[in-house]
């Protein structure tokens, strides 16, 4: 039950996303006035997303990640300004320095300071999140098909 290929579009630009770390998960947002034909194809070593912005712009992103990730507790949500992407790391407890494997940093991909934590050294900063996190799939199972509420995951929006 493979997705299908998403292809690179010849004429396609990439969105601006900002990420941030957590125990359980890695979070991406890209940038992207209001998205439309949105695919997303997460692996456990890559995603790609591909849509249209508000003018009808191509919009084409690939990233390899640093680790690997659990497809099925992987989800995304479409907002009118944002795609927001929730990866569940493959082994939790294990901090993410950058999100992709290749140590040089593309121009379209920025740390999201404002949710940006050292979670390293803290005891039980995450749980409460990975409770909402947890809450979401059971919920997700239960509906089949609906894409969960991700709406108290994050402040920033």
């Amino acid at each position: 039950m493979n997705k299908p290929k998403i292809v690179r579009p010849e004429e396609s630009q990439p969105a601006n996303a900002v990420w941030f770390d957590r125990k359980k998960y890695v979070t991406l947002n890209f940038r992207v006035q209001r998205p439309k034909d949105v695919q997303v194809d997460i692996q456990a070593d890559k995603m790609i997303l591909c849509c249209k912005n508000d003018v009808d712009d191509v919009i084409y992103n690939e990233l390899h990640f640093y680790d690997t990730v659990q497809i099925y507790d992987s989800r995304e949500r479409v907002y009118d300004r944002n795609i927001h992407v929730l990866l569940r790391k493959m082994k939790p407890d294990h901090a993410w320095p950058r999100l992709q494997k290749d140590p040089a940093k593309p121009s379209w991909i920025a740390v999201d300071f404002d949710n940006w934590r050292d979670w390293e050294h803290e005891e039980n900063d995450g749980k409460e999140e990975y409770d909402r996190y947890m809450d979401m799939i059971h919920e997700m199972s239960d509906k089949k098909g609906e894409t969960p509420d991700m709406d108290d995951l994050s402040d920033s929006d």
